[in-house]
């Protein structure tokens, strides 16, 4: 196990009955830089010269993407739950481990990175590595914070995720 689980809080029931959710409130907030600074050493220096932007999925992919982003001098890309960015906008729709729903974001292009908290199911991260492809852009790198083993050994166009903290 990676050094900053032990900063991982498990949140029985929540956000319904039958769900353990890996809160990384305290983790960001009493280790920001060391976390940071683990999602960017999934990724050497020659990928990362091949990335000209970062995408986070909202809300706490923003959070990691954003700064990973500013640290490589990268542009940052949002991927926001649906209504929440001005038009024009490519949206997909998605299943999730507890519901449905839809994810935008505006066309562009590029290499991405694409980031985001907790691997679970998958769905969350596959929908915006599709949505990323179908807005302009090309996938060349994801990257978890937490993977929760649910599904082993991600891919996804057989690109593999990298992570830094699995369960399982």
């Amino acid at each position: 196990m990676h050094e900053l689980t032990r900063y991982v809080v498990d949140v029985p029931d929540f956000p319904q009955p039958g769900i353990l959710f890996r809160d990384i409130s305290k983790l960001l907030r009493e280790h920001f830089a060391e976390t940071v600074t683990a999602v960017d050493r999934l990724f050497g220096a020659e990928e990362w010269a091949g990335f000209d932007a970062v995408a986070g999925i909202e809300s706490r992919g923003f959070v990691l993407a954003a700064a990973l982003a500013a640290v490589h001098g990268k542009g940052f890309v949002p991927v926001r739950k649906k209504g929440k960015l001005p038009p024009p906008v490519v949206d997909i729709a998605y299943d999730l481990e507890y519901g449905a729903g839809v994810l935008e974001m505006q066309r562009g292009s590029g290499r991405l990175l694409l980031v985001d908290d907790v691997l679970a199911t998958g769905g969350t991260l596959r929908a915006a590595a599709a949505l990323s492809k179908l807005a302009g852009y090309e996938v060349q790198g994801l990257g978890v914070l937490i993977d929760l083993a649910i599904v082993k050994n991600f891919t996804w166009e057989s690109l593999p995720s990298r992570t830094v903290i699995r369960y399982g």
